[in-house]
């Protein structure tokens, strides 16, 4: 968690847990790759190798849009944690993550599912939900999931 100033008092939400206000946006790319999600899912292995990830993104740490991205690429999610592990650098984590990714990555394929995950009619009924879980039910803007991770981070006014 950082010291960033939030909507919701100490870095804690009520429906979330806390808040780690560092880590990037899922919608960041990967400066080598394009692959949005890629530098979000890198940051939190990196909070997780060194025991700072908390609880409450435990839960979904390797699953949700980690387990996604790793299934459209065909790689396993801990063969990703492995090079963040591995890696001396961020171009040596960048050459590692090259050598186990497939040749033809598909980003704007990925990037499209992932800025439209929760547009479905399904997905909608769950953005609802939380939104009101979050008291954020009247934020007509938050139509994603992507976009429910930037509220609770406080990226989204």
């Amino acid at each position: 968690m950082t010291d960033q100033p939030s909507p919701r008092p100490n870095g804690f939400s009520e429906a979330t847990g806390e808040i780690c206000y560092d880590l990037p946006s899922s919608y960041i790319p990967h400066r080598a790759t394009g692959l949005l999600h890629l530098p979000r899912f890198l940051a939190k292995a990196r909070k997780h190798l060194k025991g700072e990830l908390p609880t409450s993104y435990q839960r979904n740490f390797g699953k949700g849009f980690d387990r996604f991205l790793c299934a459209h690429l065909g790689v396993d999610p801990q063969a990703v944690i492995a090079c963040v592990r591995e890696a001396t650098d961020e171009a040596d984590l960048d050459a590692r993550l090259l050598q186990i990714f497939p040749p033809d990555l598909r980003v704007h394929v990925w990037n499209r599912e992932l800025v439209q995950k929760g547009m479905s009619e399904m997905g909608r009924d769950v953005i609802a939900n939380v939104r009101r879980t979050m008291g954020a039910e009247h934020r007509s803007d938050i139509i994603s999931f992507a976009d429910m991770i930037d509220f609770d981070e406080g990226r989204l006014p």
